[in-house]
C-alpha cells in the first residue's frame, strides 16, 4: 500500500465532496474515511484538521490524487465570490462550502449520469458496482476497474442484463459505441465551445441536457456548466427569484453543487 498527505485543504469536506451525487465509487466507512476506486487504484481518503491523505494499492501517483480532488483551484476565493452574488447562496457557501468538484474520467462520468436518470444515489451505485464487476478488471479480489468504452461497444443490451439499468441499456452501448468508434471524441470537449460540446453528447441516445451538463462538469471539469433536473430548477424558482443558473457565470458548477446540497438538507425551505 501506498500512501500520501496533502496539507492545508481548506475549505475541504470529504463526506460532502464525495457523497453529493457527483460520483457513486465511494462507500463511506465507519472512522468517516471512505474507500473507492479511481482509474486501477483502490483507495482509501481520510482528512483530519486540514490534511487529505490517501492510501491505495501499488505505487502513490500524487498528481493524480491532487488532480482528482482539484486540491490546486482556489475555492476559498471562488466561495467568497459566489457569496457575494445573493444571500441565499452565501447561506448555502457556508453549509456546503466544503465540496469541490472531482476530476473523474470523462468516460465513467458519461456512462454513470447515464445510469443516474430517473434513479436516486444508492440504486445508481449498485448498478454501476454490477457493471464494474461483471464487464471491469478485477483488481484485487473485491474491487474492479471501470470498464473500457472498447468493451462495452461490443456488447448488445442484453448482455447488460445482469446490471439490472432497464432501458438505460440500450444508453450504455450506444454511448459506448460513439466514444470507442471516435464518433464522439470526449477529449476534445475539453476545449470545444461549451453548447458545441453540449451538442456532441446529446448525438447519444438517451443524453439530453441535464446529463450532458453533468458530463461536461464531473467529467470534463466544465466549472461553468450547471446541470438544473427538477430539484434543482425548483430551488432556483424558491430561492433564487427565477434564476436559471448562467448568472453564476464560470463557478456556476461550484454554485449549483452549494445549491443542490444546501436545498437537499434543508426541505423545509420548500414547505
Amino acid at each position: 500500500m501506498g500512501k500520501v498527505s496533502f496539507e492545508n485543504i481548506y475549505p475541504f469536506d470529504l463526506a460532502q465532496t464525495l457523497d453529493c451525487g457527483q460520483s457513486f465509487r465511494w462507500t463511506k466507512n465507519e472512522d468517516g474515511s471512505f474507500t473507492g476506486v479511481v482509474k486501477d487504484k483502490v483507495a482509501t481518503a481520510s482528512y483530519s484538521d486540514g490534511t487529505l491523505t490517501i492510501e491505495c494499492n501499488g505505487k502513490v501517483d500524487e498528481t493524480l490524487w491532487r488532480e482528482y480532488f482539484d486540491l490546486d483551484l482556489d475555492y476559498a476565493n471562488i466561495k467568497d465570490d459566489l457569496s457575494k452574488m445573493h444571500p441565499v447562496l452565501a447561506q448555502a457557501s457556508v453549509y456546503a462550502g466544503g465540496i469541490r468538484i472531482l476530476k473523474q474520467d470523462p468516460f465513467e462520468a458519461l456512462i454513470t449520469f447515464i445510469i443516474s436518470q430517473n434513479n436516486n444515489i444508492e440504486r445508481i451505485k449498485g448498478i454501476v458496482s454490477r457493471l464494474c464487476e461483471n464487464f471491469g478488471e478485477c483488481i484485487d479480489g473485491t474491487h474492479y476497474t471501470f470498464p473500457s468504452a472498447e468493451k462495452l461497444a461490443c456488447l448488445s443490451p442484453d448482455d447488460l442484463a445482469p446490471i439490472r439499468a432497464g432501458f438505460r441499456n440500450r444508453y450504455i452501448v450506444d454511448a459506448a459505441q460513439k466514444v470507442a468508434s471516435g464518433e464522439i471524441d470526449l477529449e476534445k470537449l475539453y476545449e470545444t465551445d461549451y453548447f458545441e460540446a453540449q451538442k456532441e453528447l446529446m448525438k447519444i441516445v438517451g443524453v439530453g441536457v441535464k446529463v450532458a451538463d453533468c458530463v461536461l462538469l464531473y467529467g470534463l471539469h466544465r466549472l461553468e456548466s450547471f446541470p438544473l433536473d427538477v430539484w434543482m430548477k425548483r430551488a432556483l424558482s424558491v430561492l433564487f427569484d427565477g434564476f436559471d443558473g448562467s448568472e453564476f457565470g464560470e463557478y456556476g458548477g461550484i454554485a449549483q453543487q452549494y445549491i443542490f446540497h444546501y436545498s437537499r438538507m434543508h426541505k423545509e425551505l420548500f414547505d
